[in-house]
């Protein structure tokens, strides 16, 4: 069964029918009960016109995480830029809990230097200020920069808006022959940046822990083969290219090495790769599929998909020991585990009936949650602040992206605004 299951999944990526390759939206689907209510004052260089609203900006981040319910610019009453502009009864009038404000100066440089602060309106209280500089090329990252302030501040929880996605598209060419791009983009799918093109297919991209390379599996060789490609200069080098299966490639924390799953020894099985000396080393051995490994925060253990005990289930490995331990028992299919930044929320695909779903299991407790109700959900990556997860879903006939907190609390779509998206990975801090 995992050794059909694996070849429907490789012809279902291979015979897909993708459309024209777009950049993401969003659409947020659900939220919290009751949101947080935010005013973001507009954060203008003067009468100069800068080329990204950065307040507009922050708003949409803070509404996409569903904590948070934005004021709308048109029903302030202010645009407070400093505190000492701001009238705190009238944002009472309009129910804001908090107030974001700030202002855009132009340095003689060119540079901008942005001002802005954080005020609790019923306690009228600074919570937040800093200074932060930038360009107009990076406008979106000081909204983003600032954003995730203010989350922290508010929640606790370190910001992820900084973050970036990378994700497989796939289009028809001219001769209706598929084309499938590797694409990087911010958390929230703008600035779609196109990473490779290949006539054959992509998939599996991995993030390096410094966020500066992907790993990836490409078939252009004939057969899949891993590759690793920097960012910066869209450089890249081929890793393997056994006989059979080389695939699933996932880094280690240090950066030090790969996990990933090849079948040059007749049957597929985990391996580690030292990326410094190439070396390859075997670390299960079982006549079963041993796949998808992904590595535990703390660089010591694997968690991978195995279907030893006759049917697809979760295990972990700790490395220095061998020692080999079962995780999940619910259920006859829980395949491709994620762990999230605390080690202890296991992020999984789980069967339930004739349906795939997104689940989560908390390895102290053993509770086990359902997160996702679409019908087939797979790829789940889980955000480094470990309260969202991307998955790849479909809609209709529609593949596209997916967001869900670790709670099920927030819901939001990530669909292109042309064709279809599937694979993928979240970056980790940068």
């Amino acid at each position: 069964m995992m050794k059909y299951r694996l070849l429907l999944i490789l012809s279902l990526l291979l015979g897909a029918t993708f459309s024209a390759q777009a950049q993401l939206t969003i659409e947020i689907t659900q939220g919290v009960d009751n949101p947080t209510v935010i005013a973001v004052s507009p954060i203008e260089a003067g009468n100069a016109v800068l080329p990204e609203d950065i307040s507009n900006i922050v708003s949409a981040d803070l509404q996409r995480s569903g904590l948070f319910n934005a004021i709308d610019r048109a029903n302030m009453l202010s645009f407070p830029r400093e505190t000492k502009e701001i009238y705190y009864k009238d944002w009472r009038v309009l129910g804001a809990q908090y107030l974001v404000y700030g202002n855009a100066e132009r340095l003689s440089d060119g540079r901008l230097k942005v001002t802005f602060g954080l005020s609790e309106v019923l306690g009228e209280k600074i919570v937040l200020a800093q200074v932060v500089h930038g360009s107009n090329n990076n406008l979106r990252d000081i909204a983003h920069y600032i954003s995730d302030k203010v989350y922290e501040a508010i929640t606790g929880v370190r910001g992820a808006f900084s973050t970036r996605i990378a994700y497989v598209t796939a289009t028809p060419g001219r001769d209706n022959k598929l084309v499938y791009r590797l694409m990087v983009a911010d958390a929230d799918g703008a600035r779609e940046k196109l990473m490779l093109e290949s006539r054959e297919p992509l998939m599996s991209p991995s993030w390096s822990p410094d966020g500066k390379e992907l790993a990836y599996v490409s078939f252009e060789t004939g057969r899949p083969a891993i590759f690793s490609q920097k960012l910066g200069d869209a450089s890249r080098q081929q890793l393997t290219n056994f006989r059979g299966l080389n695939g699933a490639p996932s880094w280690s924390p240090d950066g030090r090495k790969l996990a990933l799953v090849l079948s040059k020894d007749g049957n597929p099985e985990i391996y580690t790769m030292d990326l410094a000396s190439r070396q390859f080393t075997r670390v299960t051995n079982h006549f079963s599929i041993d796949t998808e490994p992904n590595w535990t925060p703390d660089g010591k253990a694997l968690v991978f998909t195995s279907d030893r005990g006759g049917s697809p289930q979760i295990y972990k490995l700790t490395l220095a020991s061998g020692a080999l331990e079962r995780l999940t028992f619910r259920g006859s299919y829980n395949a491709r585990p994620r762990l999230a930044p605390d080690g202890r929320t296991l992020v999984l695909v789980h069967r339930d009936g004739g349906a795939f779903h997104i689940a989560s299991q908390d390895l102290i407790s053993g509770d086990f949650r359902i997160l996702t109700s679409t019908y087939l959900d797979e790829s789940p990556t889980v955000a480094p602040n470990g309260a969202m997860l991307l998955y790849a879903t479909k809609r209709g006939s529609k593949n596209l992206l997916a967001a869900v907190s670790i709670d099920a609390g927030v819901k939001f779509l990530l669909p292109a605004r042309e064709g279809d998206v599937r694979e993928p990975a979240w970056s980790p801090f940068l």
